[in-house]
């Protein structure tokens, strides 16, 4: 079960990673980051880790994507 905060930072994680691609920012989630480590430095943590999980699995995703299928060779 998702906590508050989780669901929280996730929402924030998604809108922060799509205004990043929009805008070419690509250290908006910093900046975002310090605007609610300010208030709830545990909020800031969650996000941040919520951030960092998209952006590996993206690095991830991407690296499959790139990989060519094995030739067979007439077997």
């Amino acid at each position: 079960m998702t906590t508050s905060i989780e669901k929280i930072a996730i929402q924030l994680a998604d809108e922060t990673l799509k205004r990043t691609d929009e805008t070419g920012n690509e250290r908006l989630y910093y900046d975002v980051a310090k605007v609610v480590g300010s208030s709830s430095q545990t909020l800031e943590e969650v996000f941040l880790t919520e951030v960092r999980i998209r952006l590996a699995a993206k690095k991830g995703f991407d690296f499959l994507t790139a990989q060519k299928p094995a030739q067979n060779n007439g077997g």
